[in-house]
């Protein structure tokens, strides 16, 4: 038998995800008891606050090197990859973060989760 099966073998053959409260098929929910639309949903936010910290984190670093380095024109590129660099690591750190406090919160079903839109 497969380990990572073992888990699923102990639920029912139907059970509640825990944020929207729908019935469905065990093989259909993740080890959280998560469906698939409720996971989109918060993959979905997180996403968006991961742009928002990455664009923030750009920004910031942009203003540091205009303002404090002040950097001659010659190694401009260096410093633009830095920043487009800087921007995309603060996105994917942004959205990992986000994502993780949005599952550790687990909403029960009927929470304020349940009924929104993802927004």
């Amino acid at each position: 038998m497969d380990s990572r099966s073992r888990w699923r073998d102990r639920l029912g053959d139907e059970v509640v995800c825990v944020v929207c409260g729908e019935v469905r098929d065990s093989t259909e929910v993740d080890r959280m008891l998560w469906c698939e639309g409720c996971r989109a949903r918060v993959q979905a936010r997180a996403a968006r606050i991961g742009l928002y910290v990455g664009v923030g984190v750009a920004a910031a670093l942009a203003a540091w090197i205009w303002l404090v380095i002040q950097p001659s024109r010659l190694i401009a590129g260096a410093w633009i990859a830095t920043v487009v660099a800087a921007g995309w690591l603060g996105a994917k750190i942004g959205r990992e973060v986000a994502y993780g406090v949005f599952r550790a919160r687990e909403t029960p079903a009927g929470g304020s989760d349940a009924s929104s839109s993802g927004g």
